[in-house]
């Protein structure tokens, strides 16, 4: 049998190739609205975070998911974010 082929994303962060299962995505839906994509799948500009504090707080002091779609990001997806990796460890 053939190997499956594993989804590779980049980390906003870090800028590390790290696996699409392996990743946070950070998703703006058409409607404007940001929102933490446990699937993959939902609609809309999605960007990935490492499941490291350190790219977390890195991403969050440089604005880097902010420049990544260009607009402001609430500051409850950040809070979701940080509770989906304190859950994690």
């Amino acid at each position: 049998m053939a190997e499956r082929k594993i989804p590779m994303r980049k980390c906003v962060a870090c800028r590390e190739m790290i696996g699409k299962k392996g990743a946070i995505r950070i998703v703006r839906t058409p409607s404007g609205t940001f929102a933490l994509d446990e699937t993959g799948k939902m609609n809309g500009r999605g960007a990935y975070l490492c499941r490291d504090i350190n790219c977390y707080t890195d991403a969050r002091k440089g604005k880097k998911l902010e420049r990544s779609f260009k607009s402001q990001i609430p500051e409850e997806i950040y809070d979701d974010i940080f509770k989906e990796l304190s859950a994690d460890e």
